[in-house]
């Protein structure tokens, strides 16, 4: 496979950032195989029309996300896959549009039921008077919409639910977990949403659990939410 690039542009700021992703895309999408080593720094300074400097920016980055891994003698190579830190944002960012979209979505409803039933049922125990005003506010923005649909305004004002909702657990293990939705959240939600599916007798049956303290049913109602049919999704994917 070509392991050629193109020159960047951009400010020196970001320039980094920008050949990170480059790089990582080209990994993530299989065009830079598992093991492989990676072309050395001159090559791709002069590729990316890049210092050394910028280059070894970038690496650090995509060696801190355990994409890539450098060793004397041998060079810079990819990771395997199993070390790849997926639930990094930055790098779920970049994975935008190189996997098929209902699998990635699949496999995101598959974490989200993992995790968010008892995230709802700690919420429900753990959340602040100011956290419940906040989540409050929220629902009543999404109810609002869902009676005037508007789904740019819906996926914003449902991802900012959800991300309330691991954030009030009181556990700061779940606290990531909420970034990880802000990441993928918009997309995911802009599918599911199609049409005006906004599931919002399923998100009050949540938001008035979690109001009530009653943990049981917070993590119920999550369970029914989280079903592939409510967010246009075959039960399994291949």
């Amino acid at each position: 496979m070509s392991s050629s690039f193109t020159a960047i542009a951009g400010s020196k700021r970001s320039l980094h950032v920008q050949v990170a992703r480059e790089i990582a895309r080209r990994i993530l999408s299989g065009q830079l195989e598992q093991g492989q080593v990676i072309p050395g720094e001159m090559t791709l300074c002069e590729q990316f029309g890049i210092s050394r400097t910028a280059l070894r920016e970038a690496v650090k980055l995509l060696t801190s996300k355990g994409l890539l891994e450098s060793k004397p003698k041998i060079g810079t190579k990819v990771v395997d896959r199993i070390n790849w830190n997926f639930l990094d944002p930055q790098l779920l960012e970049w994975m935008d549009g190189l996997q098929n979209s209902e699998v990635f979505f699949h496999q995101f409803l598959g974490l989200r039921k993992a995790i968010e039933p008892e995230a709802c049922a700690l919420a429900a125990r753990n959340a602040t008077a100011e956290q419940r005003i906040e989540l409050s506010e929220t629902f009543q923005q999404m109810s609002e919409i869902a009676d005037s649909f508007d789904q740019s305004r819906w996926a914003e004002v449902d991802m900012r639910f959800h991300r309330l909702i691991f954030l009030s657990t009181g556990n700061d293990f779940y606290l990531p977990f909420g970034n990880v939705l802000a990441t993928i959240f918009m997309s995911f939600i802009h599918h599911s949403s199609k049409d005006g599916g906004v599931c919002i007798n399923e998100h009050r049956a949540i938001y008035d659990a979690i109001m009530a303290g009653n943990a049981d049913k917070a993590r119920l109602a999550s369970q029914q939410l989280l079903q592939e049919e409510k967010h246009r999704l075959p039960s399994e994917v291949a």
